[in-house]
């Protein structure tokens, strides 16, 4: 059976969570050890995708609102981490082509929610893929959560996880948002878009997004989720998890 280590690093601002994250890459390098964490983030934070432009982000509004901009070393569109869980996955490519490696990672996801809640049963994974290089021409696609690829998280039809991948050489980081609340609507506010489309975009995040709360109708056990989505990830990966401190 393989070791796994566990970190839980709370919540830091965003800067401090991309550069752990690329320090967990270095450590997978050095050490051949895979790892799962989870964190937080503290003020919350704007991150976009390693190929998105800043000039979409109204800075001087997240400023005044305390709220940090950060590019994240992975690829996909701009989040609001506010009221989340993230978690990231730092692994070689040794068993697993990086398809593989997400579709994976996202089942052990899946499994941790349905062993959380059982109203949660019905969450599952998105099947169908979207023609991005279209849809990224179009302001619609500034928000990560106005779209879904294959195999990301949904209930409903509606998207509850957002993640993103890359590889470096042959070590892959994985990392994404599990909402717990609404907060991460409230993007919309803060990007650089007339009236009429951000009026369409609000409407499209209503209809295409559901934080954990909204399900269940209740707060989440924070401590709970992430006890469960442990288990989802040993059931799926058949590992086995080694607590470890927020040491780099």
């Amino acid at each position: 059976m393989k070791f796994w280590q566990l970190i839980d690093t709370g919540k830091n601002t965003g800067q401090f969570n991309m550069d752990f994250d690329l320090k967990l890459v270095d450590r997978v390098k050095e050490e051949g050890i895979s790892f799962l964490r989870f964190y937080q983030w503290e003020p919350f934070a704007i991150s976009i995708g390693y190929h998105q432009k800043l000039d979409s982000i109204d800075s001087k509004l997240c400023e005044q609102n305390s709220i940090d901009i950060v590019k994240r070393p992975t690829g996909g569109r701009a989040i609001l981490h506010a009221d989340e869980l993230t978690y990231s996955v730092t692994t070689p490519l040794d068993l697993f082509t990086p398809q593989e490696l997400y579709f994976k990672i996202n089942l052990s996801l899946l499994e941790g929610l349905h062993l959380y809640d059982e109203r949660l049963k019905a969450v599952e994974l998105e099947r169908a893929q979207i023609d991005f290089k279209n849809f990224y021409k179009s302001s619609r696609s500034i928000p990560c959560f106005s779209s879904s690829a294959r195999n990301e998280i949904k209930f409903h039809n509606k998207k509850l996880i957002g993640s993103a991948q890359r590889v470096f050489n042959d070590i892959v980081l994985q990392h994404g948002s599990i909402l717990i609340g609404d907060y991460h609507k409230r993007i919309v506010d803060f990007l650089i878009l007339n009236d009429d489309e951000k009026k369409f975009l609000k409407n499209d995040l209503d209809e295409k997004t559901i934080s954990l709360r909204e399900i269940l109708n209740s707060e989440v056990d924070l401590e709970k989720l992430k006890f469960c989505l442990k288990i989802g990830f040993e059931k799926v990966f058949e590992i086995k998890f080694i607590e470890s401190e927020v040491t780099v």
